[in-house]
């Protein structure tokens, strides 16, 4: 059993709003490929992390209160189904704010393991479906796993810092 799964929100766990940002529960979908992923990485992990950048809530596009309430929804859906997250770490700053919590920086990473000091980064893995997340989980010590598509843009970052490149979460599932 591994010590930590860190998961990105957007494009991981629930469809990604393409040009916009989830600001109501009923944009939030979850993901089928995460569902069906679920039975394994709860089995393989002791714990499981999300860290997501929200920069709608910098841009007045959503509050960090409708953030909240995405989450609650989120948490208290997978906990009917068996599922515990321990903690969910948002960073609510634009990019370029030179903040120490957004992606790629490792504040969050760091916030987790202030809160949970058992947490092992050698021991644990990153999930995510940008570069940003790569680069996160490779500064922070993580295991790194990217799941979609390389495109030109993202290809020398996701290459240099992805360990494991698959097409879903479910995928790598079932690698472990």
């Amino acid at each position: 059993m591994k010590n930590t799964l860190f998961l990105d929100r957007d494009g991981v766990i629930n469809v990604q709003l393409v040009g916009d940002y989830v600001k109501d529960i009923s944009e939030f979908v979850i993901r089928d490929d995460f569902l069906a992923s679920l039975p394994i990485l709860v089995k393989k992990f002791r714990r499981i992390i999300v860290v997501t950048n929200q920069q709608g809530i910098a841009k007045g596009i959503c509050t960090r209160e409708q953030v909240d309430k995405v989450h609650r929804h989120l948490l208290d859906f997978l906990e009917k189904k068996g599922v515990h997250i321990d903690g969910i770490y948002v960073c609510p700053h634009l990019a370029g704010s030179g903040c120490n919590c957004r992606k790629p920086e490792i504040g969050m990473a760091m916030q987790a393991k202030n809160d949970f000091p058992d947490i092992d980064f050698a021991d644990s893995v990153m999930i995510g479906d940008s570069a940003t997340d790569m680069i996160f989980g490779r500064r922070s010590g993580l295991e790194t796993v990217f799941i979609g598509k390389i495109t030109d843009a993202n290809r020398t970052d996701i290459s240099e810092n992805s360990d494991h490149i698959v097409n879903s979460i479910l995928e790598y599932a079932k690698t472990l």
